[in-house]
């Protein structure tokens, strides 16, 4: 009657036997039991199976209006972002490449919001050449009858000697630890 009821193609034997070297090897309350059998009988019915067609994702907004000039959306959840990058890795545990895949998207897909982009690419620009122009304006108004050009390459010189507060740092503590390590030989002496 149990081999009636029972799925085709399982065998009992194996369920019992896969059951009972579980049990031999692990504490199973007595009410779990029955649900341990069912589940390795589904388990076995199941091999060979093939699983149900899964549909593809879903994005949280459309394609085309992900990226905007702003900020980018996630396709995963509509997170909206300047960059995407940490966020796809800490949200989601996804690289770029692994989301572009993902999502069917073409290699060269922004996952950067272009003004993000744009300003990034200007801004080294505008620190250097604002510092330029801001030596020349100050040339240009040298009350005592040099030449700007002249003044403003004297300034260039004198920006260029000095040091700068990370290499100075550097070798303050690099002094220090040389004098350490002298008062460490000279103790063993």
């Amino acid at each position: 009657m149990a081999e009636q009821d029972s799925a085709p193609g399982v065998d009992l034997y194996h369920v019992a036997h896969i059951v009972s070297s579980y049990v031999r090897h692990h504490q199973v309350a007595a009410d779990q039991l029955a649900g341990l059998i069912v589940e390795v009988h589904r388990t076995l019915a199941g091999l060979g199976r093939v699983p149900p067609a899964q549909e593809p994702p879903r994005p949280a907004v459309p394609t085309r209006r992900s990226v905007q000039q702003d900020y980018i959306v996630c396709l995963e959840c509509g997170f909206r972002a300047q960059m995407l990058r940490r966020h796809l890795r800490v949200a989601h545990g996804l690289d770029v490449v692994a989301y572009r895949i993902r999502w069917n998207l073409p290699a060269d897909y922004p996952v950067t919001a272009p003004v993000y982009s744009t300003d990034a690419r200007r801004w080294p620009r505008r620190c250097v050449l604002g510092a330029v122009a801001s030596l020349r304006k100050r040339a240009r108004r040298q009350p005592n009858g040099r030449r700007a050009r002249d003044a403003a390459a004297d300034r260039g010189a004198r920006y260029r000697h000095k040091l700068s507060p990370v290499l100075l740092a550097v070798s303050v503590i690099y002094a220090v630890l040389s004098i350490c390590d002298l008062q460490v030989i000279m103790s063993f002496i």
